[in-house]
């Protein structure tokens, strides 16, 4: 499909489409007339569109980033170990080859606490930028909607590093607003893990397993920020041949910077949150334990008098029923039993209360 400036019905209609409608391969072009185009499909229909542009962004889904990557980087004319170089690397990566550029980005996906962190190859050439992921990146599809629009705003009189350098921002930026969602996810997770604090006897289980889950999304997530922020530290200087050295557009990647900066400080402050409810968790269980622990021992001292109030007596009983005891009278053997049981008892009952073997039950 093609929309150019004058065709304000196609543009309105291909905004009208839903978000799975959109193809994932896509370019998206400045035409040297002056004339913006979009066209979606193969990388084969999209050549003679290159030769007429005066800067232009790829889009490319592909099933493999090392073999299916490295195809496309050497059919739009880059070198495909760029691809080799950056796949290799775990969540970033810069590759400068002084006429080409090649940046690795984590696309991070939050599915309640589980983080998916994907790649996004980004590549910069003369007067083009490529894009490559897997298909579970959706982000740039979605955008491209408005990349048309965003093509007409950039000025002509720049030169062609210029241009290319604020696509690649509007890229970054674009990349790193879909990442910042994840937080919004680990956020709502975090709500429902917190009403667990309350319920503290019936789902403790569960708040161990989750609470931990929640720590090892938080920390992927921030691992995610970093590489992004690593990155985008490359290029605010415009040390790259294939990046901008225009103050103005450098400005524009500080401010990626910065919000990249500041969604780290949220997920700390998050961390730190977490941390304090692990606390707070660890408290009460801790007080819990003590106060079953001084429910065991007084029940074991209660359970000393409740022995010593039956062996005393039941001993002298038996003592009594041998012939040693044929000359006392029947109430002078009860009264002995008697006072020998209430005797053993407070004795014993003393000599706890003296030694502290009597826990206090907190309330």
């Amino acid at each position: 499909m093609r929309i150019n400036k004058e065709d304000a019905d196609a543009k309105a209609e291909q905004q009208l489409k839903p978000a799975n409608s959109i193809s994932p391969t896509f370019c998206v072009a400045m035409l040297k007339n002056g004339s913006t185009v979009k066209l979606e499909g193969n990388l084969n229909d999209f050549m003679a569109t290159l030769k007429e542009a005066d800067f232009a962004w790829i889009n490319v889904q592909v099933g493999d980033l090392r073999e299916d990557g490295s195809r496309i980087a050497s059919e739009l004319g880059f070198n495909p170990s760029i691809v080799h170089e950056l796949v290799s690397q775990r969540f970033s990566g810069y590759d400068d080859h002084i006429k080409e550029l090649g940046l690795l980005l984590p696309a991070v996906r939050v599915h309640e606490l589980k983080v998916e962190i994907n790649q996004l190859i980004v590549l910069m050439k003369s007067n083009i930028v490529v894009t490559i992921h897997g298909e579970h990146v959706t982000r740039l599809a979605k955008f491209s909607r408005y990349a048309v629009t965003f093509f007409k705003k950039v000025p002509k009189n720049l030169d062609d590093v210029d241009k290319i350098s604020l696509v690649l921002v509007r890229i970054l930026d674009e990349n790193n607003e879909r990442n910042f969602d994840g937080i919004r996810a680990i956020q709502e997770q975090g709500e429902q893990i917190s009403k667990y604090l309350i319920e503290t006897q019936k789902f403790r289980t569960e708040l161990g397993s989750d609470i931990y889950k929640m720590k090892h999304a938080l920390i992927t997530y921030m691992e995610a920020l970093w590489a992004s922020l690593d990155v985008v530290h490359y290029l605010r200087y415009g040390d790259a041949e294939m990046i901008t050295d225009d103050p103005i557009i450098l400005q524009k990647v500080g401010m990626l910077s910065g919000d990249l900066t500041r969604q780290i400080s949220i997920s700390e402050q998050m961390s730190n949150v977490l941390a304090s409810g692990l606390e707070v968790m660890q408290s009460i269980y801790n007080n819990q334990l003590t106060q079953l622990n001084n429910r065991f021992s007084l029940l074991a001292v209660w359970m000393a008098l409740v022995g010593t109030a039956f062996l005393v007596p039941n001993t002298i009983a038996t003592i009594f029923g041998t012939p040693i005891a044929d000359h006392l009278e029947w109430h002078t053997q009860l009264l002995v039993i008697i006072i020998s049981t209430l005797v053993s008892v407070l004795f014993v009952y003393w000599m706890m209360k003296i030694r502290g073997l009597f826990p206090k039950i907190e309330q």
